[in-house]
């Protein structure tokens, strides 16, 4: 049985074994399926756009004839030439069509790549490219942070740019996920450095969709601080900038989870400054706030206020209309707890 680690994948796709030609890529992180499958298919063919040299079907059509796989998979190019197939999974079985072609055994003169989506160990289809010796099962899961800074320095280097450390540090919680949405941040990184060959943490926040997190720190910092005026001031500013109020929610609930972690850590003998680097890459200006708070708050509170904005995002969901004032109202009422603590 062969089941390729994640993490050997793409050591595996550099060496691929040329006595495993049916191919399955699956797993959640559809984008980096998508680039992975596709570069294997490049790799087999001299022209992927020539028909005669790859066969592209869509899953559900082998569904209804299970033998197309086969019958595909050992057409010989019409010129000549190497072939390949490429199979995009769909919502019907196609491991019956899989399963005959793994028996089939046609041979190595084609490759035969079948893309899909995340499937569990009990899958038939990924059991049945596990275990055959013509196939191999190769998983793509979310990029980690050490393959996010490989990502961002592979896509840095191709463009000709520099980042600056701060930058990069601030870049990796903002990517991952799904690799083709990565890369095109990344792009759009790229295009806006225009002829500043140097990528800076103001252009991270300018450009990158999930960066709007950074310019919240202010606002969830005074909240947490105790500061209304402030809260209020900041709050403006967010509305101004046209803010969705569902994204100062997700940023504040996302802060309070992460100060409820620390903070346990601390109230078990973690020192403040060990328990803060939980927080991932923290803005310099910003590190003294985060100690006030984990020294200000304790866990049972930050548990209490994380239930209360939990609240408050499941309230302004129902009602669009007052969405705005019912984030404002919550991050007041934050800083009015931390006030009476």
């Amino acid at each position: 049985m062969v089941a390729v680690k994640a993490s050997d994948v793409d050591r595996w796709m550099a060496r691929p074994d040329p006595v495993r030609p049916i191919m399955l890529v699956f797993g959640p992180d559809a984008g980096l399926v998508r680039e992975r499958a596709s570069a294997l298919v490049a790799a087999a063919v001299d022209d992927p756009g020539d028909p005669f040299q790859l066969a592209r079907i869509e899953g559900d059509e082998l569904a209804g004839a299970p033998t197309r796989l086969i019958e595909e998979a050992s057409t010989i190019p019409l010129f000549g030439g190497r072939r390949a197939v490429w199979v995009r999974a769909g919502t019907r079985n196609l491991a019956p069509a899989v399963e005959a072609l793994i028996a089939a055994d046609p041979g190595r003169d084609c490759r035969v790549v079948i893309e899909a989506g995340d499937l569990k160990r009990s899958s038939p289809l990924r059991f049945a490219c596990e275990r055959a010796k013509n196939a191999v099962a190769l998983p793509c899961y979310a990029d980690s942070e050490q393959t996010l800074k490989q990502l961002i320095d592979d896509e840095m280097r191709a463009n000709g740019l520099s980042i600056a450390p701060e930058a990069r540090a601030a870049l990796v919680p903002l990517l991952g996920g799904d690799r083709l949405a990565s890369r095109h941040e990344l792009g759009k990184l790229a295009l806006h450095a225009g002829a500043n060959r140097r990528i800076e943490l103001g252009d991270i926040i300018a450009v990158v969709s999930d960066a709007s997190a950074l310019e919240l720190n202010d606002l969830i910092d005074a909240a947490f601080a105790g500061n209304s005026k402030e809260v209020e001031a900041q709050f403006a500013k967010a509305r101004t900038a046209a803010t969705a109020s569902g994204t100062v929610l997700a940023a504040a609930l996302r802060h309070v989870g992460q100060l409820h972690k620390a903070r346990l850590a601390v109230e078990q003998g973690t020192p403040a400054e060990a328990a803060a680097e939980g927080f991932g890459y923290v803005p310099f200006a910003r590190k003294d706030a985060i100690k006030r708070a984990l020294g200000a708050w304790t866990s049972a509170r930050l548990e209490r206020v994380m239930g209360q904005l939990a609240d408050a995002t499941l309230e302004a969901r129902r009602q669009p209309a007052l969405a705005e004032a019912i984030a404002e109202r919550a991050l007041l009422a934050v800083a009015v707890v931390r006030r009476k603590s």
